[in-house]
């Protein structure tokens, strides 16, 4: 079986800094389209940089002198979901810890060369609130470099989709809620906090039509699986003769959707055209145990990130990741390849 092209983007902690996991994972996913010499464009990246550092091995740092890289309450693009000052939060430390790589200094990202490398193309990221705050982040960071009152920036919301354009650049960034990837009872961006989950396991055209035309890809659904039972349904939502059933093998539930999922990327991707990538869950972090709490705490009051390099929570599912590992290594036999972002 063919081995998992992988990014480590989330060993350094199991709270991801969604200012500096963006950073990252952007630089990566434009550096496939553009070629190795776009790290020196994008981050301003001393030649031989990349091939001598290794960006994903490092520990977190507080640093109040360079971060944050924007702040929330001024983007206009900020959603109140992800809101924290706007609606009263005052410890804002958390804005302020920054990844530092071992062996050398991570640059300063550079707005401007982001949106001429994405010139002319269109970039998507697709699933749930995690690619949600990856894409909520990097309009962040492009709107601190170029104000919206420049007019240079606009976007709309259009049914499940997100709009980001750059008119100057021809350059559209887009968000598309599917947080299963294929057609649920949770599909409504604004309220998909449903207590019993439905999905259509082999139904995805009514998302998937929405991002054929995508120079990059970048995918996420973890979850809405961890629940411990699922009801499929076959038919429409609905109809008199739809059929449902609920089951508890999540886990085979999980790797039917990625089968759906693939087999849509086989027959309607091109190859020579669009770059894809799927980035990995979140660490579990609701276990205080994990980091020396006493027993029954959790994340409630915490302002500090763990500082142990590697964690990943024990309650963490790492079943998951195997599955999606497994349906990776599948495409790229069938010719599709899929970076996969750990």
């Amino acid at each position: 079986m063919a081995s998992t092209q992988k990014l480590v983007l989330g060993a350094l902690n199991v709270s991801y800094n969604f200012h500096f996991a963006g950073l990252l994972l952007i630089t990566f996913v434009i550096a496939s389209v553009c070629g190795k010499q776009y790290f020196q464009g994008l981050l301003m990246i001393p030649y031989g940089f990349v091939q001598h550092c290794d960006l994903f091995s490092g520990r977190w740092v507080y640093d109040n002198v360079s971060y944050p890289l924007y702040k929330g309450k001024q983007c206009s693009f900020m959603d109140d979901d992800f809101a924290c000052e706007k609606f009263g939060r005052k410890d804002l430390d958390y804005q302020k810890w920054r990844s530092q790589p071992h062996d050398c200094d991570l640059p300063r990202f550079n707005a401007f060369a982001l949106l001429k490398k994405l010139r002319g193309k269109k970039l998507v990221f697709v699933g749930d609130t995690l690619n949600r705050n990856q894409f909520m982040s990097m309009l962040c960071q492009i709107e601190s470099s170029i104000p919206q009152s420049s007019s240079k920036l606009s976007h709309v919301r259009k049914g499940n989709s997100i709009i980001f354009k750059a008119t100057e650049y021809n350059a559209a960034i887009e968000f598309y809620w599917a947080p299963l990837l294929v057609e649920s009872n949770c599909d409504d961006m604004e309220i998909h906090h449903v207590q019993d989950c439905i999905v259509r396991i082999k139904a995805i055209e009514k998302h998937a039509r929405y991002w054929t035309d995508a120079d990059i890809l970048v995918f996420d659904s973890f979850a809405r699986w961890l629940g411990s039972k699922t009801t499929l349904l076959w038919g429409s939502f609905g109809s008199s003769d739809a059929i449902y059933k609920e089951v508890e093998m999540r886990l085979r539930v999980y790797e039917m959707a990625l089968n759906t999922w693939s087999d849509w990327l086989e027959n309607h991707i091109k190859r020579t055209k669009t770059k894809l990538f799927f980035m990995s869950l979140s660490p579990y972090h609701k276990n205080g145990e994990d980091w020396s709490m006493d027993t029954g705490g959790n994340c409630y009051n915490e302002t500090e990130p763990i500082l142990s390099e590697g964690h990943w929570g024990s309650l963490t599912d790492r079943g998951t990741m195997q599955i999606v590992e497994s349906a990776i290594q599948k495409l790229e036999t069938r010719g599709l390849k899929v970076m996969l972002v750990v």
